[in-house]
């Protein structure tokens, strides 16, 4: 645990049907002294009930269990504004199946697969918890095919108009792939100027946070698979 002056640690709920993955998470994010679990759960619904009575900062959501799955939690969960403060990991065995883009349009702000190993799922949480977007490689690399079968979806294409030019050019980096100080690298500015560009660009899209912003570029074509940063 931190020192009673430090800064709180970072809460987290566990929700995962199997008990020995949801132990190992536990052992393994208890760990660390910036980390905490805080509540397990074996179902969506009881993942909801956990985050009402726990105030958790992260949920680590597998997709598939009993009853309510994991993406119909993380609807549940990010259209309700008591629960404003919970980002979601969305972690599963099929980084690759047709639930990627559907989670992230729910609102989950990471997507990882089960086999990550210790170090990269410590580190999403940290990022996640930090505010900004979490996506494996393998899962962004769906959402890019996805979009390149489908075309953009029923999103209105002037979503992004109210974004100044400087706004836009952030998104579409981010949208590439590129971090916030990768892209404060290219455009000449610091990585706080650039998360605060993003945060405003989020703002007047309505997005909850960076990795629906991501998807947003795609939908509305400010951003079309093949680009490249």
């Amino acid at each position: 645990m931190t020192a009673p002056d430090g800064p709180e640690p970072i809460r987290v709920v566990l929700a995962d049907d199997q008990a020995l993955i949801r132990a190992g998470f536990r052992v393994l994010i208890d760990g660390e002294p910036d980390l905490t679990v805080v509540g397990e759960a074996g179902d969506g619904e009881a993942a909801i009930e956990v985050l009402r009575s726990e105030r958790a900062d992260i949920v680590l959501m597998d997709i598939r269990m009993p009853g309510m799955d994991g993406l119909a939690a993380t609807r549940a969960i990010c259209a309700d504004d008591d629960l404003a403060g919970v980002k979601v990991i969305v972690l599963t065995t099929f980084e690759l199946d047709e639930y990627v883009i559907q989670a992230v349009q729910a609102g989950a702000s990471g997507f990882l697969g089960k086999g990550v190993g210790p170090t990269e799922l410590l580190d999403a949480i940290r990022t996640v918890a930090a505010g900004d977007a979490l996506l494996s490689p393998a899962a962004t690399k769906a959402l890019l095919a996805r979009f390149a079968t489908s075309g953009p979806g029923n999103l209105d294409t002037t979503a992004l108009d109210a974004l100044t030019e400087r706004e836009r050019e952030m998104t579409a980096l981010a949208a590439l792939g590129l971090t916030n100080d990768e892209i404060a690298e290219r455009a000449f500015l610091s990585p706080l100027t650039v998360k605060t560009h993003l945060n405003r660009a989020m703002m007047k899209a309505g997005v909850r946070d960076r990795a629906q912003l991501v998807v947003l570029a795609y939908q509305t074509g400010l951003v079309r698979p093949g680009d490249t940063a």
